[in-house]
């Protein structure tokens, strides 16, 4: 039994291998491309619209609510990457129903490398929001001593992303091979829709510590207002 799609070995020339995290994170890539290239293509302002674009609208709009809750202004600004990590982990889940077809969120180098994105995404949109100097400072608050401190709950908190999604991904995956092999026509089908489930809970989580992340980069500490004067 695999503990992880990188096992899976579709082609090797020395050093250089083509497993299954590879094929199936660029064929999940692919579809995603194309799919919302097909859905968004035709988009209309009318009252008829088509049901995939019904669906479409449904879920820009719900993202875009969990964004501005969690505290980030101008959701909008935000939709591309957060939308597009839920949509990808999201995706990885939903395709386990296709025979043969293992997550590649059940590798620890997908997840690594999504935890890696939004270690990047945390800085760029902080330095966008507060400028350079006024995010670097930041990790001077609220005292210069919390500077190691500060740095290193960044690397923690990447590292925590990644292993929570790989844990709880392979873990679903696994369950379902075991009761695969013990009992293969009743329980691999609940545990499958339970599955799908939890794959769905995973990439909610996923996205919205990410906007979490950036919410709190992205504050801006305004000096409070000088009282006037008594006249």
């Amino acid at each position: 039994m695999r503990l992880s799609p990188d096992g899976m070995i579709f082609w090797q020339h020395g050093f250089l291998k083509l497993n299954a995290t590879i094929v199936f994170t660029w064929g999940l890539m692919f579809v995603l491309a194309v799919g919302s290239g097909l859905i968004t293509r035709n988009l209309s302002t009318d009252l008829k619209r088509s049901r995939w674009q019904n669906l479409l609208e449904i879920v820009v709009t719900a993202i875009e609510k969990q964004i501005e809750e969690v505290g980030l202004r101008n959701p909008e600004k935000y939709l591309g990457f957060l939308g597009t990590l839920f949509l990808f982990v999201a995706m990885a889940s939903i395709c386990t129903i296709i025979p043969g077809y293992e997550p590649p969120t059940a590798s620890l180098s997908t997840t690594a490398a999504l935890a890696l994105c939004v270690f990047v995404a945390v800085p760029f949109f902080g330095i966008e929001e507060q400028g350079f100097g006024g995010y670097l400072t930041s990790y001077t608050k609220p005292t210069v001593i919390m500077l190691p401190f500060n740095i290193i709950s960044e690397l923690s908190r990447t590292l925590a992303l990644a292993v929570r999604l790989f844990g709880n991904m392979m873990s679903g995956a696994m369950i379902i091979a075991i009761l695969l092999t013990i009992a293969p026509f009743i329980f691999p089908i609940v545990m499958m829709a339970l599955g799908l489930l939890t794959g769905m809970v995973q990439a909610y989580i996923f996205s919205i510590l990410a906007a979490v992340y950036i919410a709190a980069a992205t504050r801006t500490r305004k000096p409070k207002p000088e009282p006037a004067p008594a006249t």
